[in-house]
């Protein structure tokens, strides 16, 4: 087990634990502080029994959204690091630091496909939403590091994206386009979940698992599809 992962298990599991009630508000209210995180679409601070379900916190009601077809929402709460289209089958993780987009999501890619990156910080809501009606065809889980993806990290590390453990979901969008909706892994956060395959986060010898479905899985724009957790498998 590499020393990120060994981090990541430990901090998950004093994250996972049900502190006194006293103890716990007092944990939650630090992290608010140091982080400052705006509970003012969430749960009260009360609600919240270990600091995993803050960091998992879901939302009281659903966000109004662009429903148009043709228009993308953002998946996440983030700051996006690079945005652009895949260039001799690469893209950037930060300028000056590009990644092979086929070993990013295990197979070939079209050379014509846009990409996107968006950094969640300590701060930003963990759950992640489909960014279009999508058609789910497959699911792959990679093992990898847990290395951090913190903007002083995509300057030091090669290839972090490619490195690090990360989850791909592949679909086709409302016209049949090819998606890859891949979410990356990160020091103390290594819980990767998408709801519609809850066998990714069993145990497993294998560096790679994929899912695939001969029907595809049906997921609606805005719908909330999965959520990253502290600490690791």
């Amino acid at each position: 087990m590499s020393i990120t992962k060994l981090i990541s298990l430990c901090f998950g599991v004093i994250a996972n634990i049900r502190f006194y009630p006293p103890i716990q508000r007092f944990i939650n209210k630090q992290y608010i502080r140091i982080f400052n995180i705006d509970l003012g679409e969430f749960y009260p601070l009360a609600s919240y029994k270990s600091l995993n379900e803050l960091f998992t916190r879901g939302l009281k009601k659903n966000r109004e959204f662009n429903r148009d077809e043709n228009i993308f929402i953002s998946p996440v709460d983030g700051k996006v690091m690079q945005t652009g289209n895949i260039d001799n089958g690469r893209a950037l993780q930060i300028k000056g630091f590009s990644y092979s987009v086929d070993r990013l999501v295990g197979e070939s890619v079209p050379s014509n496909l846009s990409y996107a990156n968006l950094y969640l910080s300590p701060s930003n809501y963990h759950r992640y939403h489909a960014p279009c009606d999508m058609h789910v065809e497959s699911i792959t889980h990679f093992k990898g590091a847990l290395l951090p993806v913190h903007t002083k990290s995509l300057y030091k590390n090669k290839n972090l994206f490619v490195v690090n453990e990360r989850v791909v979901l592949k679909a086709r969008d409302t016209f049949g386009g090819i998606l890859y909706f891949v979410a990356v892994g990160a020091l103390n956060v290594g819980g990767i979940y998408f709801y519609i395959e809850p066998k990714i986060q069993h145990k497993s010898s294998f560096y790679t698992r994929s899912f695939k479905y001969k029907e595809p899985i049906f997921i609606k724009k805005g719908e909330e599809i999965g959520m990253f957790k502290m600490g690791s498998t």
